[in-house]
């Protein structure tokens, strides 16, 4: 079609009036095409010059990107894009792009409608190249909530599989409060009708009470497994959002690092410093954090049971350390101790529903944090030896196709900054 206006715009001057009116039919019948396929994408798609002026969009746009006024107000014409975006993360990806001239990049965030529910949408920046030069930039902008949705889904229909597990392991903690149970009520029976055929009279009363305090401590035995089997089961009620995740390790390391102190154990942190959004949610996630940070204090103080804050110096060498680093598609963190440790049988079963090692202990904490971490799409691992310290490993995908823009560090772990600092020591 360009060569053939190309052609007729060599031969203008030689066409008649009729010609010309037909001329601009044809232009007027193919644009009223390309508007009517601009606008019936389902993508969001908006063109803007070299100073990111707005040259055409489209109504999807308006409706996915949140606009502080609409497309068709002339400010557009005089305002770069950026700067009349009305989502702080939005306008901050485009800006930098604006600025700095980035291509073919893309990103994901999450918006609140006016409903109150979340929608997940992409954002990819390409070239638009006119004449072999750059004339400024094409954004595409794609409502991807229901792949999100559907993969929750069948991270949850994953998880009802596993309930199996879970039955069998309830059916079997609550097999021995109920023979106990019953033994106990059987006692009573025999000793009421043994009274009542010898003289009538009932069981001296300790008796009885002894018998049924025991049946009522099963009892609240028995209710404390099943409200720890509901708590099991019940669906991880993730609301998945676009969050910083060093930020949340840091700030978690702050609130729990008073407690370790005052055990005399030090704590460490060394976060990437990659400014790195992550699909999860807030609060589930630092729920998993902390349930891992006590379970490390409960094992630097079985290893160094005279720690405190007064005797750190003298005998207490516990370190609890933080860290995260990127690599290739993922952002991986772990969190280790060089507390007691666990031996290579405990490792591997410690995901297990009422798996526990501690007297007091639900066995439920660390099959939380497992099925929190999958509901991220992440995945949770754990290294440890017994008398030597354990390192959890949690590692989560990254949502951003740009997977250039992202470094691959190293690991750091007690046993890493040990060595550093034993480096900085003889330096």
């Amino acid at each position: 079609m360009s060569e053939y206006f190309k052609r007729v715009r060599e031969k203008i001057s030689k066409l008649s009036h009729e010609q010309l009116r037909e001329l601009l039919d044809s232009v007027s019948d193919e644009n009223e095409i390309f508007t009517s396929i601009f606008e019936s994408l389902s993508a969001g798609l908006l063109i803007v010059d070299r100073s990111w002026k707005l040259l055409l969009a489209n109504k999807a746009a308006e409706r996915y990107l949140p606009l502080s006024i609409r497309l068709d107000d002339a400010k557009f014409e005089t305002v770069p894009l950026p700067r009349l975006v009305d989502d702080e993360q939005i306008a901050a990806f485009l800006g930098d792009c604006f600025e700095n001239n980035r291509l073919n990049v893309s990103d994901e965030f999450t918006l609140v409608t006016a409903g109150g529910s979340m929608r997940f949408v992409v954002i990819t920046v390409l070239p638009l190249v006119k004449k072999y030069e750059m004339a400024g930039a094409i954004i595409s902008v794609r409502d991807i909530t229901e792949k999100r949705n559907q993969e929750i889904l069948l991270r949850r229909m994953e998880n009802l599989a596993g309930l199996t597990n879970l039955a069998a392991g309830m059916a079997h903690e609550i097999k021995n409060p109920l023979g106990a149970i019953g033994i106990h009520v059987q006692l009573i029976q025999k000793a009421v009708k043994k009274s009542r055929d010898e003289n009538g009279l009932l069981p001296d009363k300790k008796f009885i009470e002894d018998h049924l305090a025991i049946v009522n401590e099963e009892i609240d035995n028995l209710n404390k497994k099943v409200m720890d089997f509901l708590m099991a089961v019940r669906p991880v009620n993730a609301q998945l959002a676009l969050v910083d995740v060093g930020k949340i390790l840091s700030d978690t390391a702050s609130f729990i690092a008073p407690e370790f102190h005052n055990n005399g154990i030090d704590v460490q942190t060394d976060i990437s410093n990659e400014n790195m959004r992550l699909l999860i949610d807030e609060k589930l996630f630092r729920e998993v954090l902390v349930n891992i940070a006590q379970n490390s204090l409960y094992a630097i103080q079985e290893k160094f049971p005279e720690c405190s804050s007064e005797r750190a110096c003298e005998t207490c060498k516990g370190i609890f350390v933080v860290a995260s680093f990127v690599k290739d598609d993922a952002y991986v963190i772990t969190i280790s101790d060089n507390g007691i440790g666990m031996s290579e049988d405990t490792a591997a079963h410690i995901f297990e529903p009422y798996f526990t090692t501690k007297a007091n202990g639900t066995g439920l904490g660390m099959t939380m944090a497992y099925k929190i971490i999958k509901e991220f799409s992440g995945d949770i691992r754990v290294k440890s030896m017994r008398g030597e310290g354990t390192t959890f490993t949690i590692t989560l995908p990254v949502p951003q196709t740009d997977k250039k823009l992202l470094p691959d560090n190293t690991i750091q772990t007690v046993d890493d900054l040990k060595i550093r600092d034993n480096e900085a020591v003889q330096k």
